[in-house]
Parts: C-alpha cells; structure tokens; sequence
C-alpha cells in the first residue's frame, strides 16, 4: 500500500509539474506571477503528501513568524522543506545549488520564481551571486530560505553553519528566523519513498539583524537550531539512533 501510495503522489508531482508549467511561462512577466502559479503546484503537492501518503506537519512557534520579509535559516533533511516551507511562510525565494537549474521544468521553473542560484565549487562568485541577487529579491519584497548547513544531513546529523545567511541579514537588514525540524525521519535523502507520521517544524524567535556581528548571528541561530533538534527527534521511522555528531 505504502508503494502504491508513492507511486500515485509521483504522478501527480510530475503530471502537474508539467501542466502548470505552460501557466508560470504566461504568468511570469506580471508580478508574482510566476510565485502564485508555483504556490499552486506546492498546494497540490502537500494535500497530495497529506491525504494520499499520510505525511502530515505541526508547527510549534508560529507566532515567532515577523510581520515584514527575514532571511529563514532552516535546517535541511530532505526535500520536504523546500515545499512546505512555501506554505508556513510569505513569498520567498531560496538560495539553491545551480545544478539544479539544469533539471527540465523543475529547474526551469526555479530560475522562473528567481531562486538565487550558486555555485558551491566557487565561493567568491557564490558569495558575489548572493549578495546582488539577495538584494535585488529584498527590494522586490520577497524573503530569503537559506540553508546554512549547505546541503541536506541526515537525521542526527549537524553541518557547519556558513555564514551566507548572517550576511545577507547584517547587508540588507533583514531579521533572521532559524527553523527546526525533522522531516528527514519520514522523507529519506534520495528515496522514491515517502512514509506517513507527522513532521514537526519548529519556528524559533526572531534573531535582530543587529544583534551581533555575522558570526555571532549565525551563532545564535544554530544554538536556536540545535537546542530544537533533540527535543523533536525520534518520531519518524529513520529517526537517528546516536546523538547529533557534527559532519
């Protein structure tokens, strides 16, 4: 049943990505276009993930949500987070490796919402692309998800925490939200399979963009961070069997 499932939320995924993508073309010159008709298709997919696969979310913090655009810090297990987020949080593009663009209508339709993509082999043109980008996107009013750990770990595992994100809040003065979860426990890294349960996210308070020095930022938002993890780990069924170790 748990195949079958996925295999029907496969095709709704790509059967919609390719319907709706015809739509972002035609929307994109007007503002927002292109973002509303990509909240459609991440809409499709969550009622999808929810009522078809069983895979269901909670936020805990959602008050901690500002009332104007922030820099999200999130942490990153799977690929979950880059629909869901869409969904808890205003219009936002996100910082993404470059590569992807190179997926046909995924990747397309990334460059179409502006994602800011880098190159994580060059970090001088990456921290260059982030800057002039991330501003241009603040000026147009979106918000920026970022993940600081730079890829997707594993369930109980922690990466470095680069400082792209701290930056990025200190040049345009934007607030920092650090975001906890574990989606990693029921959407594992590269696989077909989805397993039902309920992710929890937790929205952590607020960082002030002068607060501190960006590394004392991106101190504060992954102590924020990793103060969550162990509080919320162990639900899923590829929950981590050994405490947080650093990658």
């Amino acid at each position: 049943m748990l195949i079958i499932r996925n295999l029907i939320y496969w095709l709704i995924l790509c059967s919609s990505l390719i319907f709706l993508f015809p739509f972002m073309l035609l929307a994109s010159p007007f503002r927002d276009g292109a973002h509303k008709m990509a909240r459609v298709w991440v809409g499709i997919l969550n009622w999808s993930l929810k009522h078809i696969v069983g895979l269901k979310y909670r936020i805990i913090g959602a008050e901690h949500i500002p009332d104007r655009p922030a820099v999200i810090c999130a942490k990153h297990q799977s690929g979950w987070e880059t629909l869901a987020l869409q969904d808890i949080f205003p219009p936002q593009v996100y910082v993404a490796k470059r590569e992807l663009f190179k997926i046909p209508f995924f990747g397309w339709g990334l460059k179409l919402v502006k994602t800011i993509g880098i190159d994580r082999n060059n970090r001088r043109e990456a921290n260059e692309r982030l800057m002039k980008q991330g501003l241009a996107r603040k000026n147009e009013g979106y918000w920026i998800t970022i993940f600081p750990e730079g890829t997707r770990l594993t369930p109980g595992k922690r990466g470095k925490y680069k400082l792209g994100g701290a930056r990025m809040a200190k040049m345009f003065e934007m607030d920092i939200v650090p975001v906890a979860l574990n989606s990693g426990e029921f959407w594992p890294k590269n696989s077909f399979l989805k397993y039902p349960g309920e992710i929890t996210v937790v929205i952590c308070p607020t960082i002030p963009h002068a607060s501190g020095s960006e590394a004392e930022l991106m101190e504060k938002c992954e102590h924020l961070i990793e103060t969550q993890q162990p509080l919320i780990s162990g639900a899923g069924p590829f929950a981590a069997k050994m405490p947080s170790e650093t990658v």
